[in-house]
């Protein structure tokens, strides 16, 4: 997952594609790479996780095992509220006498790893300071060390630019994905550009385009992050950075326009509280005042030190797998329309070669 932006979204839509993935049966792995700024650990919640030294290389870190997971909309925690068929404006769940479509009681979901040196880390502070050879070699020491489980899937969670971690993954991937014959289906199924829609952006993302490219590595296609914006509440729609940069890029330099994802307030709230998405409830700022002083009578007040002092608010998260409340976020029918898209390039490729 590639950008030659920073802050256009390259760990969310990464982490959102391996749970789509996950949803959809496969079997997937993380692989973060940006070694100065990780967020992996975070977005899946798992600040806390440590790598496990084993026999011959690392162990990853699980996020969930293969299971199968009860029908979200049999669960009162998503508030009587599904999300769109076209991913953006979340709708109340029809009354009970309603008729609606038949949905499986029970989905059946792939194994979720990851590994990054987020884990390796003391705290969530912690610097790292390292020059282009040091770089190198713990990129290449991902991609050879790491004892992942059976995997149909690795997406590989980059930093922004065209640098040396780029270089090296590219040059590793190439050696380490070679296939032995040309009857083998190719194990580097390809590159997934990250863009917003500003210009500003697109004409930094095209230099990644031009360094697949050079590299050989392949493009499988475009994702246009923030495209827009839903009101949680309303409805309305606002296009906060514009629309269609990305789509214009695509067509330019010919490869495949995957879609929009636009911005969801509820995804922040999943990933960063824990709390399960939830739609339709209009907050004013005295509710919000009034929630707050009610939490801190309850809770104390407590807050817990971190690093020497500095201080948050322990925030209750919500029971159960972050791959099960994705499911109630409005974002996972647009990913899941993305993934398909994906999958059929992937699994498709070397039967219609």
């Amino acid at each position: 997952v590639l950008s030659g932006k920073g802050g256009v979204g390259k760990s969310s839509v990464t982490t959102q594609l391996a749970l789509s993935l996950s949803l959809a049966g496969r079997s997937v792995g993380i692989l973060d790479i940006d070694l100065t700024g990780p967020s992996i650990p975070r977005l899946l919640g798992l600040e806390d996780a440590k790598i496990t030294q084993a026999p011959g290389g690392w162990l990853p870190v699980e996020v969930h095992p293969s299971q199968i997971l009860s029908n979200v909309f049999d669960d009162p925690s998503t508030n009587g509220i599904e999300a769109r068929s076209d991913g953006r404006n979340p709708r109340p769940l029809p009354a009970a006498n309603g008729t609606t479509a038949a949905i499986p009681n029970r989905q059946p979901i792939g194994a979720l790893h990851a590994i990054s040196l987020g884990f390796l880390l003391p705290s969530r502070s912690s610097a790292v300071v390292w020059r282009g050879p040091k770089k190198t070699a713990m990129v290449r020491q991902f991609l050879t060390d790491v004892l992942w489980p059976p995997l149909d899937y690795l997406l590989i969670d980059t930093p922004p630019g065209t640098s040396d971690e780029h270089i090296s993954l590219a040059e590793t991937l190439l050696q380490q994905t070679s296939t032995p014959s040309p009857s083998s289906p190719p194990k580097l199924a390809g590159a997934v550009i990250v863009t917003t829609p500003q210009a500003v952006a697109v004409s930094d993302v095209r230099k990644e385009l031009s360094f697949c490219r050079k590299v050989e590595i392949g493009v499988l296609g475009v994702v246009e992050n923030m495209s827009g914006f839903v009101c949680e509440c309303c409805g309305e729609e606002t296009n906060l950075f514009g629309r269609g940069g990305g789509q214009v890029m695509a067509q330019e330099f010919g490869v495949r326009f995957f879609g929009g994802v636009p911005v969801d307030g509820q995804w922040g709230v999943l990933v960063e509280e824990g709390r399960r998405p939830r739609y339709g409830t209009v907050a004013t700022e005295a509710d919000e005042v009034e929630d707050e002083q009610e939490e801190k009578d309850k809770e104390g007040d407590s807050i817990q030190g971190v690093n020497g002092g500095s201080g948050v608010i322990n925030i209750e998260r919500d029971d159960g797998l972050l791959v099960d409340k994705y499911r109630s976020c409005s974002l996972h029918a647009t990913l899941e329309r993305i993934t398909r898209q994906l999958v059929d390039i992937v699994e498709n490729r070397h039967v219609n070669s």
